[in-house]
């Protein structure tokens, strides 16, 4: 659930900002004509999406590198015409919706289209990447990832609102456009850093005698280099724009400017003013959620999980086998065992006696899906710790999924036996 909740924030968060900057922007340019032609794009880059998360589930046609240097260079060009465009034609508000009132709703629609057809098909595609443990779609293994996409797109939908509201309510008009070339700016210098990873990346498979971190790339290869490991950075100075305007409007809404003729028109501007601070505070509470859920949440869900320490059993080298008391087992807990081999390979297993019976679900510490990863135990479920699918532990010793690979033993004289000639078999999946 964690996972999907911070990488849809994530991935969206500047996206949201940006279009809905840019919608505030153009209504208040030029009103109801605009907002039209802005929706209609926007509605046009989601359907965008859609078909292209179809296509890239379903297909090979496209190529993740060559896709990405294509937007990225069509969003740079498009950021660089709205930039020349708004002090030209946007620098007052109710303008007439003439040839560069026109001109300039176009790019900025055309480049919220682009903008969500950047971000958006790869967080509809992540659905279809939950693992449902061969129990469908209505599997709580599916259902609790899907609550935290979801959870994720409508906290950033009334982020969505929110600014808008605020961006509309504000008395000067100045302070919208500014904010919204600022973040255009910061993500074109995002975008500038990666539209030559491409170029980097096939000098490399190519063999060139230039390399990713070589000084004959100059500064683009630094500012490559920089984009690369400082990526939300820029995430963060998109979020300090609706953390700015909430606080003007907050400030706004302390003041009475206007004049009154009565006392019920008093109390109508004081309200007025109480629903331009709650505005302002809802979407300070909406930007911190976000902010915590890309920082606090993403950390913990990300954290490297130790695996607990192998337990102790006895070697019987003459008769081939490793026992483990089943005394040492039968508490319900993940038990972990390592075996090094003679080609210093440690093959690790799991037992777990299985609730409400007499078995024991054993494998090795490893699964075809995920790999030797590994399991670990948390609040008495035994997790896959790549992938941090919940086993069935009554479906432990049984193939298939992110099941442990299963591994056989016998119980013979109060133990478990595994013969060594099974666990030197496991040798495979921990090379």
């Amino acid at each position: 659930m964690f996972k999907y909740l911070w990488m849809v924030t994530q991935d969206l968060f500047v996206t949201v900002i940006l279009t809905t900057l840019m919608h505030a922007v153009l209504s208040r340019l030029f009103g109801r004509r605009a907002r039209l032609f802005h929706g209609i794009a926007l509605g046009t880059g989601v359907l965008s999406s859609i078909a292209l998360a179809a296509v890239k589930y379903n297909t090979r046609l496209i190529i993740s590198s060559r896709w990405n240097h294509a937007i990225y260079a069509v969003i740079l060009g498009l950021t660089l015409v709205f930039l020349v465009l708004m002090p030209l034609f946007g620098r007052r508000e109710n303008r007439t919706f003439n040839a560069g009132g026109a001109l300039l709703c176009a790019a900025g629609s055309l480049l919220s289209a682009v903008l969500i057809l950047y971000s958006l098909p790869g967080v509809l595609l992540y659905p279809f990447s939950f693992n449902t443990m061969g129990q469908g779609y209505l599997s709580s293994y599916y259902l609790v990832r899907m609550a935290g996409w979801l959870g994720a797109l409508v906290l950033l939908l009334i982020l969505a609102r929110l600014l808008y509201t605020c961006a509309r309510s504000l008395r000067q008009y100045a302070p919208v456009p500014v904010c919204l070339n600022a973040g255009l700016l910061s993500f074109a210098a995002y975008c500038f850093g990666r539209f030559f990873v491409p170029w980097v990346n096939r000098a490399n498979w190519l063999n060139w005698p230039v390399k990713y971190t070589d000084a004959a790339y100059g500064w683009i290869g630094g500012w490559m280099m920089f984009t690369a490991n400082h990526a939300m950075l820029f995430v963060w100075i998109t979020a300090a724009i609706p953390v700015l305007m909430a606080l003007i409007l907050f400030r706004q809404g302390t003041v009475i400017r206007e004049p009154y003729d009565n006392p019920a028109q008093l109390r109508k501007l004081k309200a007025r003013n109480r629903r331009w601070r709650r505005i302002a505070a809802g979407l300070l509470v909406c930007v911190a959620l976000c902010a915590v859920i890309m920082t606090v949440v993403k950390t913990d869900d990300t954290k490297q999980v130790e695996l607990s320490a192998p337990e102790a059993y006895t070697v019987d080298e003459a008769a081939g086998v490793i026992l483990v008391p089943m005394e040492t087992v039968s508490d319900g807990h993940l038990h972990r065992f390592e075996y090094r081999t003679e080609k210093n390979i440690n093959v690790r297993w799991i037992v777990v006696k299985k609730p409400n019976s007499a078995a024991f679900g054993v494998g090795l510490d490893a699964c075809e899906v995920c790999g030797n990863a590994g399991y670990f135990e948390r609040s008495g479920q035994v997790i896959c710790k790549r992938c941090d699918v919940v086993m069935n532990i009554n479906t432990i010793g049984f193939k298939g999924g992110c099941n442990p690979i299963p591994l056989p033993y016998e119980v013979r004289d109060g133990n478990l036996v595994f013969k060594l000639t099974d666990i030197l078999a496991g040798e495979k999946e921990f090379r």
